[in-house]
């Protein structure tokens, strides 16, 4: 059995991007484009190493010690690049695949069938190219009468026939490993540029009388990105697969255009997705929900029958039937219970929200946790902060909260208390009781008119 490798390449400085930060990790759709790649790649391949330089340290550390590195200390070029995975592909036998990390669109499917006509038609090496309608800056696809790999004429170098032709290298490559390594002991930098050129490779496997093929495959899965425009073109490309896929599963999108959705976004069939939704991160969404429009959900667990509209929730779980917004607040660690309102301008955080619990409008409720069938009047306060420390604070099932209430913690309201509107709480009410805390009321008549404020 061929066994399958793979190197991903992702030393590059990337100036055109003009960041601080190495161009593999910049994101589409939630996900850093070398993370695409090694998604798309680790399940065909048994092994595979990526090859840094510029920037190391901040590409290793986002992606952590469970990968393969190479290190590639000076940028000499793509056949230089390889030569430094050399160590990895040592000993191995079977086929390596040679992806850039800045090519996110690329799929596992892909890969899979490359490594599938490169194995069964005996190639040394085969070039994965694409047809293009503007070949300009490519190098060119050079095929003999019998429609082999005859050259690859980099863009400077073609005549006025070769210019012509739209089929295109996209810098990714198989290569049979023991042929491979045998000729980068033979590349050199012979070169302007004084780089070693991989293309050279294909060369040198020609000139040995080896079998070198190129496979067509759609060339929008290899278009490396290079700039901040052709990673918004990229991001484009991958939100349209993404919402073309759940529409194929039973989610409707009222207007794909100006909906935004991560990769590992999940969503269940019969949910409606309203304009200006962005889904981040690892959001799951149940079936027959309403999500939007213009709500925001990062790492979010929604169950079924969920409504949420003009809202922001991060990091939190909101259980089935439960009704949040317009234009509510839901902080990381917040759990909302089934049936659950949460009304306009209410902003929760840190806090359990018990089963049929209504928190119909401006209020707050920070660091709690609430019971069921409970009742939260406009304005409400949980105030959970004394200036050092995060206090909590505990609301029994069935009470009911009156208008303009703070409740200062630490305090606990008890299994159907009442709180009258306007109180301030600052000790515990027992079970079943009403809670007064406030000024008695005193009128003191024709005080404005001593004054001179005001007259009849």
């Amino acid at each position: 059995m061929n066994k399958c490798y793979g190197i991903i390449l992702a030393a590059g400085e990337g100036k055109r991007m003009k960041s601080n930060l190495p161009k593999v990790l910049h994101k589409v759709c939630g996900k850093s484009m070398i993370e695409h790649v090694i998604h798309a790649l680790d399940s065909v391949v048994e092994d595979f190493t990526i090859v840094v330089g510029h920037g190391a340290d901040k590409v290793k550390g986002y992606l952590g010690d469970r990968y393969s590195y190479s290190y590639q200390d000076k940028q000499l070029g793509t056949g230089h690049a390889v030569m430094c995975a050399s160590e990895f592909l040592k000993g191995k036998k079977g086929t390596v695949i040679i992806l850039a990390g800045d090519t996110p669109l690329v799929t596992s499917k892909t890969i899979s069938e490359v490594f599938q006509y490169h194995i069964e038609k005996g190639y040394s090496a085969t070039v994965i190219t694409g047809v293009v309608d503007n070949p300009k800056g490519y190098g060119r696809i050079v095929r003999d009468f019998e429609g082999n790999l005859e050259r690859i004429v980099e863009d400077k170098d073609a005549n006025e026939f070769e210019r012509q032709i739209k089929e295109v290298n996209s810098g990714a490559y198989c290569f049979d490993i023991e042929s491979l390594l045998d000729s980068l002991k033979r590349l050199n930098n012979n070169n302007a540029q004084g780089e070693y050129y991989l293309t050279d490779v294909i060369e040198i496997l020609k000139s040995d009388g080896k079998k070198v093929g190129a496979y067509v495959t759609d060339f929008e899965e290899f278009t490396g990105v290079n700039s901040r425009a052709q990673l918004y073109e990229a991001s484009v490309i991958m939100r349209k697969r993404i919402i073309n896929k759940f529409m194929d599963e039973g989610v409707t999108f009222i207007d794909p255009n100006n909906t935004y959705v991560d990769s590992d976004v999940q969503i269940g069939r019969d949910t409606i997705i309203y304009p200006g939704t962005i889904l981040e991160g690892k959001t799951v969404i149940g079936e027959n929900c309403i999500i939007g429009p213009n709500t925001r959900l990062v790492d979010v667990e929604v169950e079924d029958d969920v409504t949420i509209q003009n809202s922001v929730v991060l990091e939190s779980k909101i259980m089935q039937g439960a009704n949040v917004g317009p234009f509510a607040y839901l902080r990381p660690e917040s759990i909302i219970g089934r049936d659950v309102k949460i009304g306009d301008f209410v902003e929760i955080k840190k806090s359990t929200i018990g089963d049929g619990t209504k928190v119909s409008h401006l209020t707050y409720i920070g660091d709690a946790e609430v019971g069921r069938g409970c009742n939260f009047g406009c304005g409400t306060v949980v105030v959970n902060y004394d200036g050092t420390k995060k206090h909590k604070t505990i609301v029994k099932d069935k009470a009911f909260i009156g208008c303009n209430t703070n409740l200062v913690a630490p305090v606990t309201v008890g299994e159907g208390a009442y709180i009258a509107a306007g109180s301030t709480i600052t000790q515990d009410v027992p079970d079943g009781s009403l809670a007064i805390a406030r000024e008695k009321q005193v009128n003191k008549e024709g005080w404005v008119q001593k004054r001179g404020i005001w007259k009849k």
